[in-house]
């Protein structure tokens, strides 16, 4: 049996992140609840507090095919590697002409720079790029592969 999961990334500024991230994915911003028509209808709906009302944010697949990705605001910074990341898939994979892959990598990763990220690392394998690992705004680990 499956089942329906979210990706939630911890992160001190919530919407700040997410919209790095919906740069990063092409996801926009995730409708409110059935039933509410803004998500400000449903903050009051349940009396959530003012001072909670920016502590997440959620993003949604434009398609809905893939899994939804919610941000929820902690008190720490991030301190460590992460143990998990995402690896955005637009290299078109090894078997592509490594000209052509390095250029779909270049373009993401420039347009992820624009958006607050920052390039920690990039890898080649037998001479051609192969990954760039970027930073999220506040240091969240993905690769651009």
């Amino acid at each position: 049996m499956t089942v329906r999961w979210t990706l939630t990334i911890d992160c001190v500024d919530a919407p700040g992140v997410a919209r790095f991230w919906k740069e990063a994915l092409g996801y926009v911003d995730a409708p409110p609840p059935t039933g509410f028509a803004t998500w400000e209808e449903w903050f009051e709906a349940f009396e959530v507090p003012e001072s909670e009302r920016d502590d997440g944010a959620s993003l949604v697949d434009p398609d809905g095919v893939l899994p939804q990705v919610t941000f929820l605001a902690v008190p720490e910074p991030k301190v460590a590697k992460n143990r998990v990341h995402l690896d955005l898939q637009v290299g078109g994979g090894r078997h592509r002409p490594a000209d052509e892959r390095r250029a779909a990598i270049a373009a993401t990763v420039e347009r992820l720079v624009a958006a607050g990220g920052t390039v920690l690392a990039e890898h080649e394998i037998a001479g051609s790029l192969d990954h760039v690992v970027v930073a999220d705004p506040e240091g969240n680990e993905l690769c651009v592969v």
